[in-house]
């Protein structure tokens, strides 16, 4: 979701003026009022407020206690079982772990007035990644279901975004475009779409300018997490919920789009009511992710969906990807390979084979496609890589649920003015699968086995460290499968692995390129070598592969997937951003 192309830059001080040229990726994002006096003001509490944030020492960002785990039984769901008076609650046997979810579609939309009962007024702030598609599918959801509720637009004084706003029928006109701060003190949810860094800096001023009995709206839990590691927390007199759609914003407004005709196609979204203050928060949550178009929502905690959410877009959505197919690239062009067929057999292969394998099949149905040799190695790449590709995402992890990783996006946002972020897209490796893209015949796209292995390893490695903190079934398979598969990766075989990092969000490209190279390295330095060195297979590892849990979670996750396969190149109100 926020690892989506958009809202690529982080909240920047701005009270020292530049001649230097601003790099795109470094856009000051300045959230100021049009009253010449209040915007000096904000001015004034921004600095302060930038100032100390990134003055927060290293101990600041350390847990006040060990993260809360969320347990999973075998029997019993792995959050407290939630209720609706308004939408049918599923049991669903996720990997023999019973837990809660609400199947969505167009067919419940003439429950949303009931759901959003006391919303006269939604505010969706930002028009980053997320915001465009959500506010559009929300407007478009309540309109047919003939809710008299307002959703406007709310952005800083001078943004850029006004006119891509009035592009898709919001307006000053009509009320439903106009200043952050405006916007947010009329509404009854405030959906906080801005980025990161910016939800880190203007809190405060956030929370003070909304009204009494408003609903705070999250589709991240980064700001708790930030909130923790000094010691804040939310207002208690206000509702406290969020709406988490697993996959970029363009494939959320994309998959409503094309789902029109079949009762409608979406991202899965897990929700979290982290504070209850009106007693309605729940039906809020639910009825938000059935206007957005989601499949099926899952219940989480804020603290959860932060964690699992930052720890995967570093893992196997983004970051393990990427160096993957860099390793691999090398690899098999060391093996004699020219570098179009090395691209083919590495990045090809992932994004246009194995993951739309993984997509309606499973995991385990990528394995047990192959035969004979295609089989042993397979087993042999896997067996090499699962070990050390789990060094590395336990590491992430601890990082993630430390705090750490949160510092590392804040500090990085403090340094961006002064070393702007490149792309990564210039290198040999992208500028051949550019090449190879631009004279591609899908169906010559080849499963390779040891492709394969290297990265169904890498996913189940993600799988079990999550498993292992007590993420339930529904979070896991989401966060590191059905994202990567059914979001992310069509995205990737249509522009390329290099394009999506370069154009995701701001904490999303401080995490892809931070460990992306130490995927690579650790596959190139230990997995690829003992594969080399004829180390025999690890058949305890074949065998928990084989026996392990998740297979019939991602089965069952793949019953409720959407009707329909997101279209990446079809015309779309939807637009996605690139940086130059």
């Amino acid at each position: 979701h926020r690892k989506t192309i958009a809202d690529n830059n982080p909240i920047q001080p701005t009270t020292k003026a530049t001649s230097s040229p601003v790099h795109p990726t470094c856009a000051v994002i300045t959230f100021l009022s049009s009253r010449s006096s209040r915007n000096n003001n904000i001015k004034m509490k921004l600095s302060l407020a930038l100032g100390a944030l990134f003055a927060t020492s290293a101990a600041a960002f350390a847990p006040n206690a060990a993260p809360r785990a969320v347990s999973v039984s075998s029997s019993s769901s792995a959050l407290k079982a939630f209720s609706s008076t308004i939408f049918d609650v599923r049991d669903v046997e996720f990997a023999e772990t019973k837990e809660q979810i609400v199947k969505g579609g167009r067919d419940l939309f003439p429950l949303l007035p009931k759901a959003f009962e006391g919303i006269k007024e939604i505010g969706v702030i930002g028009w980053g990644s997320q915001a465009p598609a959500q506010a559009q599918n929300l407007r478009d959801s309540l309109v047919e279901a003939g809710c008299d509720i307002k959703v406007r637009i709310g952005l800083r004084e001078g943004s850029s975004s006004f006119e891509e706003a009035r592009e898709v029928g919001f307006s000053e006109d009509a009320d439903t475009l106009g200043e952050m701060y405006d916007i947010i003190g009329k509404s009854d949810l405030v959906m906080l779409l801005i980025s990161d860094a910016a939800q880190a800096a203007l809190y405060k001023e956030v929370f003070a300018a909304m009204k009494p009995g408003a609903t705070l709206g999250l589709s991240h839990g980064f700001l708790l997490g930030y909130l923790d590691s000094i010691g804040e927390s939310f207002p208690e007199d206000m509702d406290v919920i969020a709406v988490c759609p697993k996959g970029m914003g363009p494939s959320v407004r994309r998959l409503y789009e094309q789902g029109k005709e079949v009762n409608g196609a979406g991202i899965n979204a897990s929700f979290a009511v982290h504070q209850d203050k009106s007693g309605k928060a729940t039906e809020l949550a639910l009825g938000w992710g059935v206007a957005l178009g989601s499949p099926f929502m899952f219940e989480t905690s804020l603290s959860s969906e932060y964690r699992s959410d930052i720890y995967g877009e570093r893992g196997i959505l983004l970051g393990a990807v990427h160096g993957i197919v860099e390793s691999l690239y090398r690899r098999y062009q060391r093996q004699g390979m020219s570098p179009e067929q090395a691209f083919k057999e590495s990045s090809e292969s992932i994004t246009g084979n194995i993951v739309k394998i993984i997509s309606t099949k499973g995991i385990k149905a990528v394995y047990d496609g192959l035969e004979g040799d295609d089989k042993e190695v397979f087993k042999q790449a896997y067996s090499a890589s699962y070990l050390p590709s789990k060094e590395i995402l336990q590491e992430i992890y601890d990082e993630v649920s430390s705090g750490n990783e949160i510092r590392t996006v804040i500090m990085h946002g403090k340094r961006i003015n002064k070393f702007p972020v490149g792309k990564i897209d210039g290198t040999d490796t992208w500028i051949v699968g550019e090449k190879v893209r631009s004279e591609r015949d899908e169906s010559e796209i080849t499963l390779n086995p040891f492709t394969a292995g290297v990265y169904v390893a890498t996913m189940m490695a993600q799988i079990d460290v999550l498993l292992e903190a007590g993420h339930p079934y529904s979070e896991v398979v989401n966060e590191s499968v059905i994202e990567a598969v059914d979001s992310l990766c069509p995205y990737m075989h249509y522009r390329g692995v290099a394009f999506m990092v370069d154009n995701c969000s701001f904490t999303a490209k401080t995490g892809s390129r931070k460990w992306a190279p130490r995927f690579d390295y650790i596959l190139d330095q230990l997995a690829y070598t003992a594969v080399d060195n004829g180390k025999p297979v690890n058949e305890d590892l074949i065998s928990a592969f084989e026996d392990h849990r998740v297979h019939a979670a991602v089965e069952e996750c793949c019953k409720l997937r959407p009707t329909v396969d997101i279209s990446v190149d079809s015309a779309s109100s939807t637009k996605e951003i690139v940086i130059e």
